[in-house]
């Protein structure tokens, strides 16, 4: 009883078994307030909380503008709608985390690490090693070494690997859209264990460069309602629905008119975004996310100062007077 309430949204993660919670509950060296867990919990959730609340709440707004608002997405338009929702989901399902993992710490309860820099991943395999971390952990302990696991031949190895990213795709939800992500991510994982049983190599920055996108694409079928709204935003992201920029533009690149391509003012206005900055502030978090240290690895060099308590209160309260308005976390509804 006490295992189920104290976490009672187990399934969104961290994915939690009875035998990591119990000797932690019943040993006496957690029953002390241990001060230094208490500021390094309180600085994980306060990353948390503004995670949520502040950066992937604003990705929500371009995200469901674009896929759930317009009728058409140009170029630019499709891609800021498919940028903000993974965006949106990895800031609102690791600040969720951090937020657990942090209440839990200030009990000197630890929770295991459920995000690790997922969108830095070289290939499909290590996004896997960085994303859901206890999902993944799920899916191999009762799903692939049940079936065999890498103990089989190397073609049912194949199957199985398919098999459990299918099996994780129905465990979202009862969908057509999570049946072709599932599936996608399935081949993906084959195809990248066909790789190294080939024995061949792929640079690093060309890795994350195919992992990001195929990710970032995969996503779309993962977010989108029906096929209808897949078409909408793949179609735009490929050029196929139209071309335009800026008008601002329009003198530099005036050449590219006799290509097709047109320059308007509201270029972005289909995906919610009224300025260039908008766009622009997507592009950049991408490369923020590149580039930054997770909350994980600043909590393991978190120095207690007037400097880190100052911090920790500006990152809070920012949080805090954000709660003004609903904000639903994006993970429970699968």
């Amino acid at each position: 009883m006490l295992f189920v309430t104290y976490f009672p949204h187990l399934l969104a993660g961290p994915i939690l078994h009875h035998s990591e919670m119990m000797p932690q509950f019943v040993s006496r060296w957690n029953w002390a307030v241990r001060w230094r867990n208490v500021a390094v919990g309180l600085f994980i959730f306060s990353i948390g909380l503004f995670k949520k609340v502040v950066i992937a709440d604003t990705f929500s707004t371009w995200a469901n503008a674009g896929f759930d608002v317009a009728t058409t997405l140009n170029l630019f338009e499709a891609w800021a709608t498919s940028l903000s929702y993974t965006l949106q989901l990895y800031f609102d399902f690791s600040g969720y985390t951090d937020m657990a993992i942090g209440i839990s710490l200030m009990f000197n309860i630890r929770l295991p690490i459920n995000f690790n820099s997922p969108y830095k991943a070289k290939d499909i395999q290590d996004f896997w090693r960085r994303w859901h971390i206890t999902l993944s952990c799920f899916l191999r302990d009762y799903i692939y070494i049940p079936l065999g696991g890498n103990k089989v031949g190397r073609y049912h190895n194949y199957i199985n690997l398919f098999a459990v990213f299918l099996i994780g795709g129905l465990w979202h939800g009862a969908s057509w859209m999570f049946v072709i992500w599932g599936a996608l991510h399935g081949g993906a994982i084959v195809l990248h264990r066909l790789w190294k049983d080939l024995g061949l190599r792929m640079r690093g920055w060309l890795g994350w460069f195919i992992t990001f996108n195929f990710v970032n694409v995969t996503w779309v079928f993962f977010r989108a309602k029906d096929f209808e709204s897949v078409g909408k935003v793949l179609g735009g992201m490929i050029g196929l629905n139209d071309v335009i920029l800026s008008e601002k533009l329009a003198i530099k690149l005036s050449f590219l008119q006799s290509y097709g391509i047109r320059f308007n003012s509201d270029w972005l206005s289909h995906a919610g975004m009224s300025h260039t900055k908008d766009f622009l502030i997507v592009i950049g978090m991408v490369v923020f996310v590149m580039v930054m240290k997770n909350s994980q690895e600043w909590s393991k060099k978190l120095k207690p100062n007037l400097f880190m308590q100052m911090l920790i209160v500006f990152i809070l309260s920012l949080g805090i007077l954000s709660l003004s308005k609903v904000s639903e976390f994006l993970y429970f509804q699968f």
